[in-house]
């Protein structure tokens, strides 16, 4: 029966990206009274349990981009020998576990998964597709949430957003006292989760003497620049080139 297994020998080269999405988390969160469009509290699970991943996985991802139920994980190596079925697996099912723990959730999530191969010259392209979907989910659920404060049902909120451009939701918006160039960055613009290293002072009982120490640190920037901008730009090339 092995030879029925096949997908087993389906591999992946890098560098290439994790794409995983909740699934069903508007009802598996139901209970917790998350505040709408965006809720802090679920912002800083998914960052936590991206920063649990990067430490606990045994793995080494190159860095992650995330917002609302959205994780990319980036891989400058092969991890399980390429194996897709092992990625695609093994991944979603910590983050799934981290996100319960994080969360301290009662009831089960689940994330869906795929692969992106990319060559190094594609992350940025790749990058700036995300975080343009990072704005238009932004612009779309401040729209969506305003018109059911404003009394309409969901299916008439779903209708009346159909085909309106992002200026026209924006404009919607902001005649309900919600300008979105003000909401918090990490709505806007997403949370960067990467290693970075540091210098640390230690001392050595032998020589008597303090010695310097290269460490590394995994950080959450939930500030990050626009991708598109000359800043954004030197930063990605910047993560992306990171050799450990």
């Amino acid at each position: 029966m092995k030879g029925r297994e096949v997908y087993s020998g389906l591999r992946v080269y890098p560098p290439f990206a994790v794409r995983i999405d909740g699934r069903g988390f508007r009802r598996a969160l139901a209970s917790l009274d998350f505040e709408k469009p965006y809720d802090e509290r679920f912002a800083r699970g998914m960052a936590d349990s991206t920063e649990l991943f990067f430490n606990e996985s045994g793995l080494n991802p190159l860095f992650a981009f995330l917002f609302s139920d959205e994780l990319n994980i980036f891989f400058p190596e092969i991890p399980f020998n390429g194996r897709i079925e092992k990625i695609n697996s093994i991944i979603p099912s910590f983050i799934s576990s981290a996100l319960t723990i994080c969360l301290n959730l009662e009831k089960p999530v689940a994330f869906d998964s795929r692969i992106i191969p990319l060559g190094k010259e594609d992350i940025y392209d790749y990058l700036l597709w995300r975080q343009a979907e990072t704005w238009r989910n932004h612009v779309s659920s401040y729209g969506f949430y305003t018109l059911l404060g404003n009394g309409m049902s969901e299916n008439e909120a779903a209708a009346y957003l159909r085909n309106k451009k992002a200026s026209q939701v924006h404009e919607l918006v902001f005649k309900h006292g919600i300008n979105l160039a003000d909401t918090p960055a990490w709505q806007r613009c997403g949370i960067l989760v990467h290693r970075e290293t540091y210098d640390k002072t230690g001392y050595n009982p032998v020589k008597k003497t303090n010695v310097e120490t290269t460490r590394t640190k995994v950080v959450q920037e939930w500030s990050p620049p626009i991708f598109k901008t000359a800043e954004g730009r030197k930063l990605v090339e910047k993560l992306a080139s990171m050799n450990r």
